[in-house]
């Protein structure tokens, strides 16, 4: 990783996504700080991060560097936090049932993310779609059934759904440059997650012919990638 990608390009990027990510535009422009739920959430995406291979922490905040390189890595790290617990409340709705249900759903796949110990290749692909499905479904499905419904079909889908719920999955309305603005925040943190160090080894998985079927992770140098098999 070149220095100025290190002391400048990831740290700019990060902090586009806090400030895009804080934004609400449903009349008056306001800002929304990370909830205390998502600084959770960005920890375990963190541990999943290193865990993958996705981020070389030693990379940047290793004992072999200098004091400033240790300083401009540090920086990386906490507005990549930052920029993640932003992510996280940005696809989390404000209240209601939504709001229990997407936390539940982002704090079991990230579980499930670091038990299965993924690769940094099946780690970018599981935060694209995690981010790109909690985008679709607040901003797309919440958000119509939150907006005043104009049909008389759209109206009863509307009455259904509160019946059901007990009127606790309306939201407050959201602009339409905020869902903008999201596309553009997450599109970036995927960027800047790609643009990460990444470690020098990588996770591959070996077949053994005394278990078939069982995959055993095992590290090999980047360049060695494959599956190997016990005769």
């Amino acid at each position: 990783m070149t220095a100025v990608r290190e002391a400048i390009t990831l740290p700019m990027v990060f902090l586009t996504v806090v400030l895009l990510a804080a934004v609400r535009v449903p009349g008056a422009l306001s800002f929304e700080p990370p909830s205390l739920f998502s600084l959770v959430l960005a920890a375990m995406a963190l541990g999943a991060l290193v865990q993958s291979g996705t981020l070389d922490s030693n990379r940047l905040v290793g004992f072999r560097r200098s004091g400033l390189e240790r300083m401009s890595g540090t920086i990386v790290v906490v507005t990549m936090f930052a920029a993640t617990a932003s992510i996280f409340t940005l696809v989390t709705p404000a209240s209601g049932l939504p709001a229990v249900a997407f936390a539940c759903f982002l704090f079991v796949s990230l579980l499930l993310v670091l038990s299965a110990a993924v690769d940094r290749v099946r780690l970018l692909r599981l935060l694209a779609v995690l981010l790109g499905s909690a985008f679709v479904l607040k901003f797309v499905v919440l958000a119509a059934l939150s907006t005043p419904a104009e049909g008389s079909v759209t109206r009863a889908l509307q009455v259904l759904f509160d019946g059901v719920t007990l009127g606790t999955i309306a939201q407050a309305e959201v602009g339409p440059a905020t869902g903008y603005l999201a596309f553009i925040a997450i599109a970036l943190y995927l960027t800047g997650i790609w643009m990460l160090p990444p470690a020098g080894w990588v996770i591959v998985r070996e077949l053994r012919a005394d278990a078939p079927g069982a995959p055993r992770l095992v590290e090999a140098p980047n360049g060695s990638i494959g599956t190997g098999r016990r005769d």
